[in-house]
């Protein structure tokens, strides 16, 4: 009943992203000066998040710097009341910091628990709460904005609820904008966090409530929903999820579900989420999950040719997720699990038109090429189509049975070959300067010394592979020729030069056979 309720009653969600703050405390990533400043104003003006979090105070001169930069430019946007930074209780000294960078909001870290009061700090609930309420009149006297962490609050709602209470109700009217409970430690389920959250909304339903999720349990995204379901005005997240131990909610799954679950709205622009972790990803050395939900190289990939049939009959395998709200667009493999759907889809793309007979041969070879390589990519599709369609009249008479290469270090490349010519098999072992040239003086043996032939010199040797340099590319080998007076010119294509360059070769004996 509540969730068809939240569902057609559309509710605000303030976003706060904390990317620059604790997405940098995930191990081995530090960012430069510029490269902050250069993702804040990525979040704050393309992606359009509420506010963000980009420091804490007191940390470093690097990180002062950084934080200078970025107020800088965000009071020269009128940004400035979005762009806040941890500081501490610590009589005013956070606030000099905060002060010198140039921020105006300080999210003040308290303690939320009363094991973290009085083993981390050694006081009282009563002297905590005294110093905290200090620290708010003077950051309110100096003209700042606060907000308040409960550090620990999760635990503090598990063990010591009466504590929590006690530091929220001397709290309520002190002039804070915004209280935030995180779940420092990762260690709610969402049912946890309906039954906490609501215990802060229905005591407190006047105060604004953030909720900061850790993904411990791999459970962050659901504790997300569940702080929303339950009354949350805000949610903390970052970047492709980058924080301590198992990082945060990442903001792109967020908004997601959010706006196809929830029937929440936020400021956030999707079509920028994309860009976005991909630059994160880029600063921070962090590499993307190809199967992470929204940004991940394969979550708009279709593999199963039965998956594009339905497609292109009636969009059957297609959901909310379109990938063009993110500025993506969806593609379909070309592998052993291909059909002759996936790669209409893909022809299309390209503007390439085949028969049906072309295709079952084009889907073979696909199909053959997808038991070599992992992912066989739209950019391999003209290099495939075009060895398949050429050479394929010609009558094999002259062929490859089997063959070995093998290089050691020191030692010069040995082939063994056997061939199938005119039906009788030969069999010869060379060394050569390279793997393709052992090959090639194997079978020139056999032509000049058992089948007393001629046998093509080669003049040039070409190696291509389709755009974008990856290490599993498919190699196109063109290989010309002269022969009696004559220029051939062959091409075939693998996995693996060597066996591209023997394929073309092979084309070469059926083309001269006689």
């Amino acid at each position: 009943m509540k969730a068809d309720l939240l569902r057609h009653t559309p509710v605000k969600i303030e976003i706060m992203d904390t990317t620059l703050r604790d997405g940098e405390q995930t191990s081995g990533v530090s960012f430069v000066p510029h490269e902050k400043l250069m993702i804040a104003r990525m979040l704050l003006e393309e992606l359009c998040v509420d506010r963000i979090e980009i420091a804490s105070a007191r940390v470093s001169d690097g990180e002062l710097e950084a934080a200078k930069n970025i107020c800088r430019w965000a009071k020269s946007k009128g940004l400035q009341d979005r762009v806040e930074i941890l500081g501490f209780v610590d009589d005013g000294t956070s606030l000099n910091w905060i002060e010198e960078a140039g921020g105006r909001v300080i999210n003040l870290l308290t303690k939320g628990s009363l094991r973290h009061c009085e083993g981390q700090l050694k006081k009282t609930p009563q002297e905590h709460l005294r110093d905290i309420q200090a620290n708010i009149k003077l950051a309110l006297d100096r003209g700042f904005e606060v907000n308040v962490y409960l550090e620990d609050w999760s635990n503090g709602m598990k063990d010591s609820r009466d504590y929590v209470f006690q530091l929220m109700d001397g709290l309520k009217d002190c002039g804070v904008r915004r209280f935030m409970l995180p779940d420092t430690l990762g260690i709610l389920n969402p049912l946890q966090v309906m039954e906490y959250f609501r215990q802060m909304t229905q005591r407190y339903p006047e105060l604004h409530f953030d909720f900061h999720a850790h993904n411990d349990y791999d459970l962050a995204v659901s504790n997300v929903l569940a702080a929303v379901f339950s009354g949350a005005k805000g949610l903390h997240t970052s970047i492709n999820g980058l924080g301590e131990r198992a990082g945060n909610a990442p903001l792109a799954s967020v908004e997601a579900i959010l706006k196809d679950h929830f029937n929440a709205s936020t400021n956030i622009n999707e079509e920028k989420l994309n860009k976005a972790s991909h630059i994160v990803e880029s600063y921070s050395g962090i590499a993307i999950p190809p199967n992470k939900p929204i940004v991940g190289s394969s979550v708009f990939t279709q593999v199963a040719g039965i998956h594009a049939d339905g497609d292109n009959k009636n969009n059957l395998y297609c959901n909310d997720l379109l990938p063009e709200r993110f500025g993506r667009k969806r593609e379909y493999a070309l592998g052993k699990a291909s059909g002759k759907a996936n790669i209409r889809k893909n022809l299309e793309e390209l503007g390439l038109e085949l028969s049906e007979e072309a295709m079952k041969k084009v889907t073979q070879r696909i199909i053959e090429l997808g038991d070599k390589k992992e992912l066989v990519t739209q950019e391999d599709l003209p290099y495939i189509v075009s060895d398949v369609l050429k050479h394929t009249t010609i009558e094999e008479r002259v062929k490859l049975v089997s063959y070995m290469v093998s290089t050691a270090y020191g030692l010069k490349p040995v082939a063994s070959v056997r061939l199938e010519v005119n039906g009788t098999i030969y069999e010869e072992t060379a060394t050569g300067d390279g793997q393709y040239d052992a090959f090639v003086r194997c079978v020139r043996h056999i032509y000049k010394n058992k089948l007393k032939r001629d046998f093509p010199w080669l003049s040039n040797y070409m190696v291509s592979i389709p755009p974008g340099g990856r290490t599993d590319a498919l190699v196109q080998t063109t290989i010309e020729w002269q022969y009696h007076d004559k220029t051939y010119r062959t091409h075939a294509l693998d996995a693996d030069q060597t066996e591209a360059a023997i394929k073309a070769t092979i084309k070469l004996l059926n083309m001269i056979n006689n």
